[in-house]
């Protein structure tokens, strides 16, 4: 399987819906890849706080409709990243909790997974969101669903970028069946060591392949930190990109995730439901 992760910059002179029309180039000029990844909130800059509530779309808004074109023209399968979504109109794909029971405005950070088709087949919103007491804690909805997506290679977990903190979900999402954990993010650049190294342990951990894929640029003053990176299920680093917009491709072998959990069988010593320890009087 081959996997394009597109480290988009986001430039603060750029116009988003420049920005969705050169994304969607981008996308595809990877005609020759199984899966594209984009990044965090490339739309609109994940740090780009004040400029939420104005610049948030529905699923079958602006984004989409560029990804939806783009994927089917590259018939590939596509991660758009994360919108900033507005939830109104009660829908969701088939299969997931609807919408309707968020009330109506609810802003969400929100990823969608086209198929080649261009068909959005799964969405998932974000479940740990950052800023504690500011930012986006405070101006989005919290996610509560696991989100996984079958492919004939290999089944996806989806994550975004604060999640990587949370090994609970990870594991969550493996034991959903997942094999490959995607994350788009938009990762500032002063905690850099923090998002590879996070990166490789949820694949250890895991023993799944994990595909980070950042944003580069500058998202409201906030300097991002690039180095998307693939990483293998034991931990081993197949690719990195540097610190500037830049696509990374990498052929992976799904095979590679069974061997490895058969060979170091370790999430089968994994002991659920211990005992919470008695306090000391």
């Amino acid at each position: 399987m081959r996997a394009s992760l597109i480290q988009i910059a986001v430039d603060p002179d750029e116009s988003i819906d420049s920005r969705r029309r050169r994304v969607a180039a981008l996308v595809r000029e990877q005609r020759d890849a199984d899966l594209v990844i984009l990044p965090e909130l490339w739309p609109v800059g994940a740090f780009a706080y004040e400029s939420f509530a104005d610049e948030a779309e529905s699923l079958d808004g602006p984004t989409f409709r560029e990804m939806s074109k783009a994927a089917s023209d590259a018939g590939v399968w596509l991660h758009a990243g994360s919108i900033v979504e507005r939830a109104e109109d009660g829908q969701a794909p088939e299969g997931q909790t609807p919408y309707g029971q968020a009330p109506d405005g609810t802003l969400y950070n929100t990823s969608l997974v086209l198929s080649p088709a261009g068909e959005l087949v799964r969405t998932y919103r974000k479940i740990h969101r950052f800023g504690f007491d500011k930012g986006e804690a405070t101006l989005m909805g919290a996610g509560d669903e696991l989100v996984t997506v079958p492919l004939s290679e290999t089944t996806l977990g989806l994550a975004t970028c604060y999640d990587l903190r949370f090994p609970e979900l990870f594991r969550g999402l493996v034991d959903a069946g997942a094999e490959t954990l995607v994350v788009p993010a938009g990762w500032p650049a002063r905690r850099r060591a923090h998002w590879t190294l996070l990166a490789r342990a949820r694949a250890v951990e895991n023993q799944a392949y994990v595909l980070a894929c950042a944003t580069a640029g500058t998202h409201a003053g906030v300097e991002q930190s690039g180095h998307s990176i693939v990483v293998d299920p034991w931990g081993e680093v197949l690719a990195e990109a540097g610190t500037v917009e830049e696509v990374l491709t990498v052929d992976l072998d799904p095979g590679t995730v069974a061997t490895t959990r058969e060979r170091f069988p370790a999430l089968k010593d994994r002991r659920l439901g211990l005992k919470t320890p008695t306090a000391i009087r």
